[in-house]
């Protein structure tokens, strides 16, 4: 029954999974005017698009889809480009789910991949082929925190008629929004900083172009990607409060990277932040200031990790990133397990690295714990 005196401030959750019709009149209009109603929540339901146009806003772009998780996002980004026969770049600094994605499953599809050594981004002539789409790379990359300069990435690859798609989980568009600086898709693993609150799996891809964003859909709808209704109200709420907590998140993180910087016990310390980082300036210049809530660090060998993992009450340690609460993750053993040994040695991915996924609690209180789990 319709009740028009109801005005909600906060979209309510439309938690059905079929939209009513009144005729075949009504069913063809949706099929004339997309967008003028809806007819399944896999085809599109007011909580993921609410969601998608908050994302798409945040990074400049002309429509997004929200997936049902960032392996989706990274998924649907990749078939927007590539087809069977097709070849792509993908930065050798690259979350190893993504690697998985690649290695293990569009190679089944006829999709082929080369890794491209960071230092070389900016090169590509020795790596493109004829059939080669696009590049994928990390703004920040996970777990190394390498800082990748989005315009010199665009710019080689649109040299070469390659599209570039970035993943921007880490820095989020607080911090850097790479459609600004050229890319031509930017996706998220919404579960990470927007959603913020470890309680969501959500995944969200931005268009540059309105023909993109058009194909993107396709993709979801036809593939199953959608996000439920629930998961994108959650995801909506938790993005009103994205940049005040990514602001908490940063502050605090540079704060225990000099803390982990000065500390006898670690062998190194991997966060833009610090002076000392190879790509400080960049990260000054491309991240408004701030570098985000995630560092790594190095520990001797496995049973100091395991030492620090037993003793720390502030950082347990759970395979993921980005919630309010403090955690720490072990990239050989979890993320980054699909990449071979080989890849792994190259990129310095040893026993002794440990990731932080720094949160918003009282520093003092995370320090505190830092410096007795590392006694």
């Amino acid at each position: 029954m319709d009740q028009p005196n109801i005005q909600p401030k906060i979209t309510p959750i439309y938690q059905t999974s079929v939209f009513k019709f009144e005729d075949l009149d009504a069913v063809q209009q949706y099929f004339d005017e997309p967008g003028s109603r809806y007819l399944y929540s896999r085809n599109g339901n007011p909580n993921s698009d609410e969601l998608a146009t908050a994302v798409a806003r945040w990074e400049g772009g002309a429509g997004a889809v929200a997936t049902g998780s960032g392996m989706a996002a990274i998924f649907a980004a990749l078939l927007t480009y590539c087809q069977a026969g097709d070849h792509v770049l993908c930065a050798a600094d690259i979350y190893g789910g993504s690697a998985a994605l690649l290695n293990l499953e569009l190679s089944r599809l006829g999709v082929s991949v080369t890794y491209v050594p960071f230092e070389s981004l900016y090169d590509l002539v020795a790596y493109v082929q004829p059939t080669t789409r696009l590049l994928l790379c990390e703004t920040m990359s996970n777990p190394l925190l390498r800082v990748v300069d989005l315009r010199a990435a665009a710019e080689e690859c649109h040299r070469h008629g390659l599209k570039l798609v970035v993943d921007n989980t880490f820095s989020t568009p607080v911090l850097t929004r790479p459609l600004a600086y050229g890319a031509d898709l930017v996706l998220h693993s919404v579960t990470k900083y927007l959603a913020g609150h470890s309680d969501v799996t959500a995944g969200a891809v931005v268009a540059r172009t309105p023909e993109d964003v058009a194909r993107l859909r396709q993709i979801g709808i036809v593939f199953g990607l959608t996000l439920s209704p629930m998961e994108s109200w959650l995801a909506v709420r938790g993005m009103k409060t994205m940049r005040l907590r990514v602001a908490a998140h940063s502050e605090n993180a540079l704060i225990i990277a000099e803390f982990l910087d000065e500390h006898p016990a670690v062998q190194g310390v991997y966060y833009p932040g610090l002076p000392t980082h190879p790509q400080h300036a960049l990260a000054v210049a491309q991240g408004a200031g701030r570098f985000g809530g995630m560092l790594s660090f190095r520990l001797p060998d496995e049973a100091a990790v395991n030492r620090f993992m037993q003793r720390s009450e502030r950082f347990p340690f759970a395979p993921s990133l980005a919630g309010v609460d403090s955690s720490c993750s072990h990239p050989l053993y979890t993320s980054h397990r699909a990449l071979t040994d080989a890849q792994r040695a190259e990129l310095g991915i040893t026993v002794g690295l440990v990731r932080l996924s720094v949160g918003v609690e009282p520093v003092e209180e995370l320090l505190a714990d830092l410096a007795q789990a590392l006694e």
